[in-house]
């Protein structure tokens, strides 16, 4: 194998608070390597954010036109001077050991495209831990899917706030396409249909802000929903049920309720059970409350939102046969 250089590529976009923050966690990071940052047509430039690591980092910065996270992330690559590129989110931060981890996990087996689980830290606000909880608790969709994921290599999509692709593999693919969100997975899928290796890299965790309140988390999720039947379309073959689950809960729930005006109650059972399941947990993991119940409904959220955008998007895409650009034009870049 040859020998591994590393650039870290972060596309930026009206954040310069939290690539401060990403930075300075950078300068801890243990090995050499560059940064490549993005900044995709911000209003709120971080240029003297950059100026203040220069000393520290070796770092460049382009600033660009908006044309979404995807295409920045080809830019920075096509920039960046590495022959392995790592590609964040701005609202990550991360830990000393984290190259250290990935450069040895590629050395024992190397992976033209990684990624890597992402958690909360202390400091974060309740709501923020709550989001992770929802996204990577084995009890949620989310880490259902996560977790399953993987442990089965041939089904596991890397996503891009914590990604490694190799500089061969961005050339052969032509990078993350247009659609977003989407643009990590359906990247993964045609890397490993032009035969490149694709896997999880334990360990490789950064913290992970996601949304900063539960609207905004809602939104995002039914965004993520309306994009799988436009990826099940291209790539039929990566169907799986766990896809459908968020919807199943949806209309499960809509159904336990209708039940009520005829006194029958045993749907609503199963989920108060499974919702007691998750304030439990949640309880145990964090000690809180506060934290427990939002949680709860920050799980709700990710559920309802995610399969009502699904089923909206499956019908329109599967069943009418609807072009996804002319349907959805807010989910593509031009």
């Amino acid at each position: 194998m040859i020998e591994l250089h590393f650039s870290f590529v972060i596309p930026v976009y009206n954040r310069p608070n939290e690539i401060d923050e990403l930075l300075q966690s950078l300068v801890q990071v243990e090995g050499n390597f560059e940064v490549v940052i993005v900044e995709d047509g911000s209003d709120e430039t971080c240029d003297a954010i950059v100026d203040k690591f220069k000393e520290d980092l070796d770092i460049s910065y382009f600033l660009k036109e908006n044309s979404g996270p995807g295409d920045s992330r080809n830019f920075g690559m096509s920039k960046a001077k590495g022959n392995y590129f790592i590609i964040l989110d701005s609202d990550v931060i991360v830990p000393s050991f984290y190259l250290k981890t990935v450069r040895e996990a590629l050395h024992f087996k190397y992976l033209d495209c990684y990624g890597g689980s992402d958690k909360a830290l202390d400091s974060f606000t309740s709501v923020q831990k709550a989001i992770d909880y929802a996204m990577t608790s084995i009890l949620t969709t989310g880490g259902i899917r996560g977790t399953v994921q993987s442990k089965v290599s041939r089904s596991y999509e890397p996503r891009s706030f914590n990604m490694g692709i190799s500089k061969s593999a961005y050339k052969k693919s032509g990078g993350f396409g247009k659609i977003h969100p989407g643009e990590d997975p359906d990247l993964s899928i045609r890397l490993r249909e032009l035969g490149f290796k694709v896997g999880f890299i334990h360990g490789a965790h950064v913290y992970h802000k996601r949304r900063t309140d539960l609207i905004k988390f809602s939104r995002q999720i039914f965004k993520f929903g309306l994009v799988r039947p436009i990826l099940l379309e291209r790539y039929p073959s990566t169907s799986k049920p766990t896809y459908w689950f968020p919807f199943y809960y949806t209309l499960g729930l809509l159904i336990g309720i209708g039940l009520l005006f005829i006194q029958l109650h045993f749907i609503l059972y199963f989920y108060v059970l499974y919702n007691s399941l998750i304030m439990l947990d949640s309880l145990i993991n964090y000690k809180s409350i506060k934290i427990s119940f939002l949680s709860l409904l920050a799980t709700n959220i990710q559920f309802l939102s995610y399969g009502i955008g699904f089923i909206i998007s499956y019908y329109k895409i599967h069943i009418l046969k609807k072009n996804p650009k002319k349907t959805f034009p807010k989910l593509f870049f031009n």
